[in-house]
């Protein structure tokens, strides 16, 4: 069969299609210590570490077969008969001292240029130069390819479980074989839900025809309710948008093409006692700590942050363990209110979980992909079209995800990983997003934004780590008082 995209996956090239602003690729900094005997491995090292290992995702070695959407049916994933691996893995060196100022100047540059829609969607970087000896290999992939979790399960190919592995490129074991968990993401254009209506009229007769035609719905009762339930969900998102804009910002706003980059670590045993100390998620302290970081950026802007709080495209992962290697996208979007307005810690915090609890009621999740998989029965010139008033500023703000990553000590190439640096995709006029990344003990805010519209990007990195330190001493405080 045909490796066709998805219209999801599809989503993510219209969107760059739309403005030369927007950048759907996704990506990370993998950093790693020294080998034991000091050295860094070589481009030829690596190229030779992926040869083995790319059999296990055939993907990387196709390209699209139309480099743009648009006509009557999806591009496919077909093989390159061109296909050079070495042409994907890059060699570069930091500029001295090869600290994190220089790296986030690196990145942000990296990640301000498209991938060639003609070859496979992805590439690598060998960097050195880093601060203590240390390297990195570098990712860029694009959103059509893979989504956040399948990268991470991709990413696992290059990684070993020990310093020095077997070879073959065995896939080491998965923390992401758990059941599907929510995790915080991107968009685009100005639309309303009244686009996404018009966009969608023509649906309703052909949507009867394929029910009517379809006897495992009559033979199979509990798929009718399922169409229900889908179809009422599908409207509360729509009134949702209609009637409940986000807040205009200065984080929407005209922007060009190049990228600012920097990015928090912090011991995710900082998060784990705030959750101790005050309840929720580790995930409700993470996005708590986003919160506070925007509420500190609008105010060096002199913005009043609005009440309703700032919006956050929150995507929910709906991929199967049995789909550990699967690449496309398999993720649902949420729509979370920052609640920036709050003026403590405390009030920020408990808004965030309270938050947190009405929408793992809701059904938001479920009617914005019914949307996507409506959209998807049009041809792609009317899909693009829907598919940019779902990413419109209309409806969210900011970008936020968070990615679990695995607990566990990996390496590669003989080295030992020490941190990951995620990258989360910018659509148009969405000037700001944030990615959390966790491994092996540590938490990772990498902090992608529009060099021209957040000259300030500082502020906010700045913001979120002292929201997590005001949140700890509150955590210890209760404890204290608990006692």
């Amino acid at each position: 069969m045909a490796d066709h995209l998805t219209p999801l996956d599809a989503t993510f090239l219209e969107l760059e299609q739309a403005d030369e602003a927007a950048h759907m690729h996704i990506g990370g900094a993998l950093v790693f210590d020294p080998r034991p005997d000091g050295s860094i491995p070589t481009r030829d090292e690596l190229i030779e570490h992926l040869d083995g290992r790319l059999g296990h995702m055939p993907r990387y070695r196709r390209r699209l077969s139309e480099p743009r959407t648009g006509g009557l049916h999806w591009p496919a994933w077909q093989d390159d008969e061109r296909f050079d691996l070495a042409a994907h893995v890059r060699h570069a060196a930091l500029p001295a001292p090869g600290g994190d100022a220089e790296l986030c100047d690196w990145l942000g540059d990296y990640w301000s240029h498209r991938l060639d829609r003609h070859r496979p969607l992805w590439e690598v970087v060998l960097l050195d130069g880093l601060e203590g000896g240390r390297w990195a290999l570098v990712t860029k992939t694009h959103h059509a390819m893979v989504d956040g979790v399948g990268s991470v399960d991709a990413g696992y190919l290059m990684l070993d479980t020990e310093a020095e592995a077997a070879g073959g490129g065995a896939v080491p074991p998965m923390v992401a074989a758990q059941p599907p968990r929510p995790h915080w993401a991107g968009g685009e254009e100005r639309g309303t839900a009244s686009r996404v209506v018009g966009a969608l009229r023509w649906l309703p007769d052909h949507a009867v025809r394929a029910v009517r035609g379809g006897a495992d719905v009559a033979l199979h009762p509990r798929k009718a309710l399922e169409i229900l339930d889908r179809s009422r969900a599908t409207v509360d998102v729509l009134l949702h948008d209609e009637l409940n804009a986000a807040p205009a910002s200065s984080l929407n706003c005209e922007m060009g093409a190049a990228r600012r980059f920097e990015f928090v670590r912090v011991p995710l045993a900082d998060l784990k006692t705030v959750k101790g100390g005050l309840g929720g998620t580790v995930n409700d302290v993470a996005l708590a700590a986003v919160t506070g970081g925007l509420r500190r950026l609008l105010q060096a802007r002199h913005e009043h942050p609005p009440d309703q709080g700032l919006r956050a495209m929150v995507p929910m992962n709906v991929r199967q363990a049995s789909e550990r290697l699967a690449l496309g996208n398999r993720i649902s979007s949420l729509f979370v209110h920052l609640p920036v307005a709050a003026a403590t810690p405390e009030e920020r915090y408990e808004r965030v979980m309270a938050e947190a609890e009405e929408l793992k009621r809701g059904s938001q999740s479920l009617g914005t992909s019914t949307i996507i998989s409506l959209a998807g029965l049009a041809p792609p010139a009317i899909h693009a079209h829907v598919a940019r008033a779902l990413y419109a500023t209309r409806l969210f703000n900011v970008t936020v995800t968070n990615v679990p990553g695995p607990q566990m000590t990996l390496y590669a190439l003989g080295a030992r990983l020490r941190e990951i640096i995620p990258l989360v995709p910018l659509a148009a006029e969405h000037a700001v997003g944030v990615a959390i990344f966790s491994y092996d003990g540590t938490v990772v805010f990498g902090l992608n934004a529009a060099a021209d519209a957040v000259p300030d990007l500082d502020v906010l990195r700045d913001g979120i780590a002292a929201e997590i330190d005001a949140l700890r001493r509150v955590a210890a405080r209760s404890g204290v008082m608990a006692g």
